[in-house]
């Protein structure tokens, strides 16, 4: 997991970071040198003569004033500007000064245009620390993700959006999603708004988010028995659809390259896929799980060729996997895409739709899926007690060039 807060790293024993050792040896050097030069200043002042009630600034009261002066001055310019000193000099409240910068909050195009000029004459900045503090209300979003199994589009798409709400994103990445148990102590350090999830929690800690009335929202992550708010794609229609294509044009032997066993999305697309083809008469030739990761779609088309199956198509459960078998089948084993073997992906990743990729997918819609689950973030932040919902959104398959498939 990346560290959110790599300073933590040089604490001496601060929770699983590695701790610094004080040399001791240095650390009592460095305080008896303090020491000697305290006692060294002590002494200095035994011996200075006391000064008379005429003694100002060596007989100069105007000197002595205008050090005074210059010392308050310098207070003055280190002050830092606040609130109050914007609403002074726009000549309105504080509280609208308060609203304005509040996502959501309610201010005339007159008034912010006013606080805007006063802030940009001051030099203000908002103290988000200090708001959380006084409000109790975090701007900081925690969006978790399996790095290994997550479409960054849908991370890039929403952090934007949440940007564009006044809110700022905390981003967790885990190497795998059996290690999301480690997130949750961070959660309550940075006193979190709410969190979107990408990756798989267990029940304890969807329970825990819920009693500190932190919003919680899951993407592709299906909690039938569990309320939470989840939106997702529909995984077996976009697999349907695959199976239906390809077994349309012909195709009989057909492979599947799963992700990690932990994953929930690449159960779901697998087992969604599997079923389909039984329900057709078709049978699996094999089944590899693999990493989601372009290596593991070389070292997963390496198996199935080095196999007895010899497949005609193969469905892959996420697009950099289907990538990394289209390049090992061309450059590797001289296979032509699609005459020799057709390969399918899902999830509508940028460098799918490469020209010398043009991946047969299933698009998610990324945009829809982004603004639900901040709808319902936001919504959840304003009423904690608001019952849950979910929504599932129907892909769009992209009948690219890496495969043979027929009309449904």
């Amino acid at each position: 997991m990346i560290n959110p807060h790599p300073a933590a790293e040089h604490c001496a024993g601060h929770g699983d970071y590695p701790a610094v050792a004080l040399h001791s040896n240095a650390y009592n050097s460095h305080f008896e040198a303090i020491d000697v030069l305290l006692r060294g200043k002590r002494k200095l002042k035994k011996r200075a003569p006391a000064r008379t009630g005429n003694d100002k600034d060596d007989g100069h009261p105007i000197m002595a004033r205008r050090s005074t002066q210059a010392a308050s001055d310098g207070a003055d310019k280190a002050k830092p500007v606040t609130s109050y000193d914007v609403a002074r000099e726009a000549g309105v409240s504080q509280s609208a000064v308060s609203r304005y910068f509040t996502p959501g909050a309610s201010v005339s195009a007159r008034t912010r245009a006013k606080i805007l000029k006063a802030v940009n004459k001051l030099g203000y900045q908002p103290n988000a620390i200090a708001r959380s503090l006084i409000t109790r209300r975090s701007s900081l979003v925690a969006v978790v993700v399996a790095n290994l199994g997550f479409n960054p589009e849908f991370t890039s798409v929403l952090g934007q959006a949440l940007s564009a709400r006044g809110l700022n994103t905390l981003l967790f990445t885990l190497d795998h999603e059996s290690d999301a148990d480690h997130v949750i102590d961070q959660l309550w350090q940075y006193r979190v708004a709410g969190v979107v999830a990408a990756v798989t929690l267990p029940p304890r800690h969807v329970d825990m988010l819920s009693q500190r009335e932190i919003p919680l929202v899951f993407v592709n992550r299906a909690y039938e028995d569990v309320p939470v708010n989840s939106v997702s794609c529909d995984q077996s229609e976009g697999e349907r659809w695959l199976v239906d294509g390809l077994c349309a044009a012909g195709h009989r032997r057909i492979a599947i390259v799963s992700g990690p066993e932990d994953s929930p999305v690449s159960r779901q697309r697998v087992s969604s896929a599997a079923d389909r083809l039984a329900n057709i008469g078709v049978k699996p030739v094999e089944i590899v799980v693999a990493d989601f990761t372009y290596q593991g779609g070389r070292e997963a088309m390496r198996k199935l060729a080095a196999g007895s199956a010899q497949p005609d198509a193969i469905i892959c459960a996420n697009d950099m996997l289907a990538i990394g078998c289209i390049d090992e089948a061309r450059h590797a084993l001289g296979l032509r895409i699609p005459e020799d073997i057709s390969i399918v992906g899902f999830d509508g990743s940028a460098p799918g739709q490469w020209a010398s990729y043009d991946l047969v997918t299933i698009r998610q819609p990324t945009n829809l899926m982004v603004d639900a689950a901040i709808d319902m973030l936001m919504a959840r932040i304003d009423d904690p007690q608001l019952i849950t919902e979910k929504r599932v959104f129907s892909g769009e398959l992209v009948r690219g060039a890496s495969a043979r498939l027929a009309d449904t």
